[in-house]
């Protein structure tokens, strides 16, 4: 299957060009908009594998277009460009740009900064998910040690003792420690 891009370039020119050059490469051009505000609609309505958008739009700025693309992490952006200065640069990079090509651009350019783009983000999700699976895991932990310090406070037990009630009362009711923790901490389990 074709990877699904939203295009976003304020000049009509050059956007006909470059979704020519990018259905040429075989991409599949889903979207294209003059305004950096429809950019995100569009984002948001096609859910494409890449959006690539020019810095200077009317409605919204290519950078305003890819913070909130980023932000609610729907696809990675690349930003096409006539400038090159650093703080341009660094502006899209704040943005949450994975790619940064600068007008005029080469087609031998343009293929591995979507590429490398599309990479990049997929990177990035799997590391926010690991993320979120290692704090949820630490909040159990963190549920855990608090039900291990009621037991030893409440009922004199040792750590290993307390760690031991909790896993086997997991084991024998069929649910997860951090359940069992919970209700050791409001007072409705106890030895």
């Amino acid at each position: 299957m074709a990877t699904r891009i939203v295009l976003a370039e304020d000049e009509a020119i050059i956007r006909l060009d470059l979704r020519e050059t990018l259905q040429e490469e075989g991409y599949d051009v889903v979207g294209d908009v003059g305004r950096g505000d429809h950019a995100v609609d569009l984002v948001r309505e096609l859910r494409p594998d890449v959006a690539i958008f020019d810095i200077k739009m009317p409605g919204k700025s290519g950078l305003e277009a890819a913070y909130i693309v980023t932000k609610e992490k729907i696809c990675p952006v690349v930003i096409l460009t006539a400038f090159s200065q650093r703080e341009v640069i660094e502006q899209a990079r704040d943005a949450g740009a994975l790619a940064y090509l600068v007008k005029p651009f080469q087609k031998n350019d343009l293929i591995p900064a979507i590429e490398l783009a599309i990479a990049r983000f997929g990177e990035l999700r799997a590391l926010s998910s690991e993320v979120e699976v290692l704090g949820a895991q630490l909040e159990i932990r963190k549920l855990i040690d608090r039900a291990k310090g009621v037991l030893i406070d409440q009922f004199k037990m040792s750590e290993a003792d307390s760690f031991s009630y909790i896993q086997n009362m997991a084991m024998s009711e069929r649910k997860k420690m951090g359940e069992i923790a919970e209700r050791i901490i409001d007072g409705t389990l106890h030895p």
